[in-house]
């Protein structure tokens, strides 16, 4: 019997991930049954169950996938000379995340999908712990690149920068869950917003504020 490339393990693995993520964004991770993966990405049992036991195991391997493609852009960006300044830094990680990552997956039923995981975390300790460490991740990428913006004369360097990494996070959950439970947020909102910030020049002393 031949054996079976790498390249065609990988693929059928992707196939399932994706197929996944757009039944949970679709129906809801809770909602969704095992019979609806299957139908969604047109596969046997078998096949499926080859890769994943099951929901559980299908949602960690969708979070921590995403969480090592926003690694891997940030880590990207820090090699950069300058920079990527954060509005188009994050303006391009939320589109990869909510725009490109799943082809077919509505952008709002997407984002409501990543408020699932979150809440998820509260009863999964497994998929908790995966999210720890992709926030983790992100801290320490972002710290990284707060040092570069330093070093490259974009930031004043009073301000730790851990404390800008867990704002410019937050941000970003912010911006998702905007996305979730309102709709129509377009990135450009977000990076516009942000160049908007970036442009204050600093509080204005005692004497012209009064």
């Amino acid at each position: 019997m031949a054996r079976v490339s790498q390249e065609h393990l990988d693929a059928r693995r992707r196939q399932i991930l994706d197929g996944a993520a757009r039944c949970f964004a679709r129906t809801g991770f809770h909602a969704s049954s095992m019979q609806d993966v299957l139908a969604e990405v047109g596969l046997s049992a078998g096949a499926v169950y080859r890769y994943f036991r099951g929901k559980e195991e299908l949602i960690a391997a969708i979070a921590s996938e995403a969480f090592a493609a926003i690694r891997s852009a940030f880590e990207e960006a820090s090699r950069a000379t300058p920079p990527p300044t954060p509005d188009v830094l994050l303006g391009a990680v939320l589109r990869l995340f909510l725009e490109e990552r799943i082809a077919g997956a509505d952008r709002q039923a997407f984002a409501r999908l990543i408020i699932q995981v979150w809440t998820e975390t509260l009863r999964n300790e497994e998929l908790a712990g995966t999210l720890t460490e992709g926030y983790d991740g992100m801290r320490a990428a972002w710290t990284t690149l707060v040092t570069a913006y330093r070093e490259n004369g974009l930031m004043v360097a009073d301000v730790p920068a851990d404390h800008v990494a867990r704002t410019l996070i937050a941000t970003a959950q912010g911006f998702i869950a905007q996305q979730a439970l309102f709709g129509d947020v377009s990135v450009d909102v977000l990076e516009g917003g942000l160049r908007g910030l970036m442009s204050m020049s600093g509080s204005p002393d005692a004497e012209s504020s009064r």
